[in-house]
């Protein structure tokens, strides 16, 4: 049974994201995001970022974030900002405590990503700033091209294929786009696809394909994510872009 999702909807799709950073740094609105990486055994790649992608946008589209829920003024004050996320890493004891902090988990063949409440840099939960933001790195390819898609998945994220971003800064940027993306869909598909736990894929494309995929979002066929460029890489690169799996 699906739930009302219409604020949650009108707050994704009006978002604009021009807007300056405060002066001070511990105001900034961010979004903190933690993926499980054990050190003996650790996620492949391709599962932890769609369990990222998954968990920013299962908070997007939650009821506690609706008007009036215990997370819409935190959630409204980011949107009303720059949209900021920050990707760490816990594992064992660290992970178990970081359940503990307002977020939803997501899990994705046993692989585990949690997003959090937005807030202000300097209010962050002690359990969350103490995590290692760098130390994300995992191995495996992301599927390409011809890779065959879950019939369950609704958006496809596409990473750009000309970039070399961390798995912490590529999990930031899916995330983004599986938020961006619900744009490409009705508010009524919106609560169909959060009934259904927002199942979605993250592809790597060719050159070529990547180039259709740029046209595609100039035509608003597809929806992009372009980096403010504050780490890793040059400011207003493209880095993921979404589109429908399925009509």
């Amino acid at each position: 049974m699906s739930v009302s999702v219409t604020d949650q909807y009108r707050r994704l799709v009006s978002y604009q994201g021009a807007y300056d950073d405060p002066e001070d740094p511990q105001n900034v609105q961010a979004m903190q995001m933690v993926l499980h990486i054990e050190k003996k055994d650790p996620p492949e790649r391709h599962s932890l970022l769609v369990a990222a992608a998954r968990a920013v946008v299962l908070l997007c589209l939650d009821p506690r974030v609706a008007a009036g829920g215990e997370w819409a003024a935190p959630m409204d004050a980011w949107c009303d900002a720059r949209i900021r996320k920050i990707a760490r890493r816990a594992r064992g004891a660290q992970w178990e405590a970081a359940q503990g902090v307002p977020g939803v988990t997501a899990t994705v063949s046993g692989v585990q990503a949690r997003a959090y409440v937005p807030s202000r840099i300097g209010d962050v939960d002690k359990r969350i700033a103490k995590l290692q933001i760098g130390g994300t790195e995992v191995d495996g390819p992301l599927p390409g091209d011809d890779a065959p898609v879950d019939g369950s998945a609704v958006l496809i994220l596409w990473v750009n294929p000309g970039l070399e971003m961390t798995v912490g800064k590529t999990a930031a940027q899916v995330g983004h786009a599986s938020m961006l993306g619900v744009r490409l869909m009705s508010e009524t598909q919106t609560a169909d696809w959060y009934a259904e736990g927002c199942p979605l894929e993250v592809r790597l494309p060719g050159p070529q394909h990547w180039a259709r995929l740029v046209d595609a979002a100039a035509a608003g066929d597809a929806v992009p994510v372009q980096d403010a460029g504050f780490t890793e890489i040059a400011p207003g690169s493209m880095t993921v872009i979404a589109e429908l799996a399925r009509p």
